[in-house]
């Protein structure tokens, strides 16, 4: 435990470090306390970060080898926030190339922690040597700073193959391992390479298991990238590893083959065979990974898990209740409907026990027995409806309601017992989410059920007590009962007057003509509504939101039909306006060619190719779709005496994008503007490949014509005009998103797929300049005013939100610091690893 200390303290533990002799035993308490509070996510500012980096750089007089190993562990935790930190580059190398084993990989790791790509080739040859060391945890130390450095100086890292590849051959499996690795990450983007590499290893094979396990992930990824079937060499490695001496090897490979793609039950044989051996393993952890992995073979493929059944009904008594869990929801997926019964008492026994992790795999399997089974629903109810009564989390308990929910959707006959156990849970529900998702659940399906009184005290009961959003749902289930029922409306009236309803409510309850809009919803496209909010609040105004701007529903938002008399057209806006982005949606999906890309996610703002007082102007609308790009050149001809025909941009991309198709501009005659179309597809193979440069020329046919009457003449000829280039950037595959609480959407995340790098921006001078740039070049949105740069400041944090195409939500904090320069600490996450990846690839 750290305890706080005093002004006066903290300035004797200062002090400590220049003590003479020094104390190793008192400084490793301070060191210890610095790494401690930097992993506890306290923030140190740059200052007294340089300030304690400076004083602990005495310490390396010190020969004491604990004190060493903890200088080299605090130098690389505060590498990111100190200044200068390069100085300690002569101790390090020196530690590095030194006699005593004991330091040099560690020095190995804190010197390439801290080099730049300046610094990485005065160091290449001391790499070079570290890494085919005979002493394993030097040459290991080399290889994993080695595989790190990949992603700042790739071009230097990749003159080590030889040493990588005489690691390779080491006999300590570690070293094999880590020398693997840096071979793969050298040359993963170069399918041929990989193959070649796969090739050499498997036939001379290794003795480290975990390169074996790496060799099969390889093999694995490559059979999936081309589609290889089981007849390849591949597939035929993977299942030789199921004869592997290592269990770690032979579980990997059974892994591997499960998670295959179009399997059949047969080709899984001698997986599932495998796996049903580790069920009977007196190791926990094998009978856990074998279960685990049934599991999920039996979701796909039940008929081939079916032989394990008396295996995993042993495991039902397994003292780990984590295992025992899992071997019941396999028999769920897998038994026949009389063994229900008792497998649903069984787990009644030690629900409690378990996780919510584990809870919810039990639902899982309950709901897809339900599916199968749908005679049980009733024991599948009971049981969840204890369920719901038991302490858990917002994802446990937001898995039984989607089970119940969907349970009263498949069986009609289980509404009513459905209804009833999610009014009990809504009493004392602590979320949100999952109140205002039953609250409409019952206003649905409520007011249709023999007996819908009964309800109305549980919904109105959350108007009473309840949080807005719940009390908002409440409101509107119970409009929807008095608006169905005759006979419950008087009671509805005044429970809503005797709450004080808005009167907007009680009115429509009141007026017959308007019921349908309680019943129908809005008749507004939801998509084109959100567009509209969120475009409104990125540029707030006095004037209130008006929902004519936007469009109308393609779709009607619901199906159900109802006598009572529709709304009076006359009540009906005249017009929809319509958004921007919603036109463009509508004009290309009217060309066939561009019916199959599927959504508009974004179109760019137009961009001039051409000077504004040249014979032609183009312009031009870049439209991102999740796999594909559109250009849209909207071309005016200025010329009276000239007609041109057949007009197409030809693109030229700097990059991986392919150009697939053009659609000329049939015709334009003088001052009346057309559009061409370029269809572009992009990369595929390097997804974080999304910047690109196209050199652009419009070709075209002219006909030279009359300037009076415009009458061109019977013969034509072939031109060109050199455009400017088209720059396509990371902008233009992300749209803004706000988050108002940046904070927790960040903790929503999450770190799984967290990555942070450190750049230098050399020509931008102060923090107000950067934090534009930053903002112009992502196109992210900026959250809680951190746009704006307080005066007089050294440092900010910016902090930027938006959705990347495909729908994965991008964040993005970048701690700016002002010196020679502005040096930026870019940390991105989100939940797809490829977002991470572009964004930081594309900023580098």
């Amino acid at each position: 435990m750290i305890k706080k200390f005093d002004k006066k303290d903290e300035e004797s533990e200062a002090r400590i470090f220049n003590e003479t002799p020094i104390n190793p035993r008192r400084c490793l308490h301070i060191l210890t306390k610095i790494i401690y509070l930097l992993n506890q996510g306290e923030h140190f500012g740059t200052t007294e970060a340089t300030e304690a980096f400076f004083a602990m750089t005495r310490l390396f007089q010190s020969n004491d080898q604990t004190l060493r190993r903890m200088c080299y562990l605090t130098i690389k935790e505060m590498a990111n926030i100190s200044e200068d930190v390069i100085i300690v580059t002569s101790s390090l190398t020196k530690d590095m190339t030194g006699k005593e084993d004991v330091y040099r990989g560690p020095a190995i790791r804190a010197l390439c922690r801290i080099t730049d790509t300046t610094m990485l080739q005065a160091i290449e040859r001391y790499m070079k040597q570290a890494i085919v060391d005979k002493v394993p945890s030097v040459s290991s130390s080399a290889l994993v700073s080695s595989l790190h450095m990949v992603k700042m100086s790739y071009d230097v890292v990749k003159r080590w193959v030889n040493e990588a590849q005489e690691a390779a051959s080491s006999d300590n499996i570690m070293v094999q391992y880590h020398a693997l690795g840096l071979l793969y990450h050298l040359r993963k983007n170069d399918r041929l390479a990989v193959t070649k590499m796969l090739n050499k290893f498997t036939k001379s094979g290794l003795k480290s298991p975990f390169a074996y396990c790496m060799l099969i992930r390889i093999a694995s990824k490559l059979l999936d990238e081309t589609e290889g079937g089981h007849d390849s060499p591949l597939f035929d490695f993977i299942e030789s590893c199921l004869r592997n001496k290592n269990e770690m090897v032979v579980y990997e490979a059974a892994s591997a083959i499960v998670h295959m793609p179009n399997c059949t039950a047969r080709e899984l044989a001698p997986a599932v065979s495998v796996l049903q051996l580790f069920c009977s393993s007196p190791k926990a952890a094998l009978r856990y990974a074998a279960v685990r992995t049934l599991n999920k073979v039996a979701m796909k493929h039940p008929s081939a898990v079916t032989a394990c059944n008396l295996d995993l009904e042993n495991l039902i008594t397994d003292s780990n209740r984590s295992i025992a869990t899992l071997a019941i929801t396999t028999l769920l997926k897998t038994g026949s409907e009389s063994s229900v019964d008792r497998l649903m008492k069984q787990i009644s026994s030690f629900v409690s026990e378990i996780s919510d992790e584990f809870k919810v795999v039990v639902v899982q399997a309950i709901s897809a027995l339900c599916q199968k089974y749908p005679r049980k629903h009733s024991v599948m109810m009971n049981f969840l409806s204890n369920m719901l009564r038991d302490d858990g989390g917002f994802e446990y308990k937001r898995a039984i309601v989607d089970c119940i929910i969907g349970i009263i959707e498949e069986n009609p006959e289980s509404k009513e017992t459905g209804l009833a156990h999610l009014c009990e849970f809504i009493e004392d529900c602590e979320h949100t989410v999952l109140a205002t998702k039953i609250l409409h659940l019952l206003g649905k399906e409520g007011p249709r059920t023999p007996q819908p009184s009964k309800y109305i005290r549980f919904i109105f009961n959350r108007v009473v007590l309840e949080s807005e959003a719940v009390r908002a749902a409440a409101v509107s289930a119970l409009a929807k009962f008095g608006a169905q029922n005759d006979d419950l409306l008087p009671s509805v009236l005044v429970l809503m007057q005797r709450r004080m309803i808005k009167s907007y409510v009680l009115s429509m309850l009141q007026v017959r003509g308007l019921f349908c809009v309680l019943l129908s919803g809005l008749s507004v496209s939801i998509p084109g509504l959100e567009k509209s909010l969120h475009q409104y609040t990125l540029e707030p105004s006095e004037k209130p939101f008006d929902m004519k701007t936007v469009p109308l529903a393609t779709t009607p938002i619901t199906e159900q039909k109802t006598e009572i008399a529709p709304v009076a057209t006359s009540k009906l806006p005249e017009k929809l306006a319509p958004s921007r982005q919603d036109i463009y949606q509508e004009q290309l999906a009217s060309i066939p060619e561009f019916q199959s890309l599927g959504p508009l996610f974004k179109s760019s703002e137009p961009v001039q190719l051409t000077e504004a007082e040249t014979e032609y102007v183009v312009r031009c609308v870049k439209h991102t779709f999740a796999r594909h790009m559109v250009f849209q050149f909207d071309c005016t001809n200025t010329l009276n005496d000239q007609l041109l025909q057949k007009v197409v941009v030809q693109m030229e991309p700097s990059e991986a994008y392919e150009v697939i198709q053009y659609i000329p501009a049939p015709s334009l005659p003088y001052s009346q503007p057309g559009s061409s179309y370029t269809l572009v597809r992009l990369p595929d193979d390097d997804p974080t490949a999304v910047s690109c440069t196209f050199s652009c020329t419009m070709k075209y046919l002219v006909r030279d014509c009359d300037p009076n009457t415009g009458e061109p003449d019977d013969d034509g000829y072939d031109d060109e005009y050199v455009l400017e280039d088209l720059e396509v950037t990371v902008a233009d595959h992300i749209q803004k998103v706000l988050k108002p609480n940046f904070g927790a959407a960040w903790e929503e995340v999450g770190d799984d797929f967290e990555k942070e790098e450190t750049f230098a921006l050399s020509s931008v001078r102060t923090l107000d300049e950067a934090v534009g740039n930053i903002i112009s070049f992502l196109g992210m949105q900026p959250c809680e005013r951190s746009d704006k740069v307080p005066e007089n400041k050294n440092s900010h944090v910016l902090l930027l939100a938006g959705v990347f195409r495909g729908g994965h939500d991008a964040l993005v904090r970048a701690r700016l610091a002002l010196a020679d320069g502005v040096t930026m600490q870019v940390t991105v996450r989100s939940g797809e690893e490829t977002v991470v990846d572009v964004i930081l690839a594309s900023v580098g």
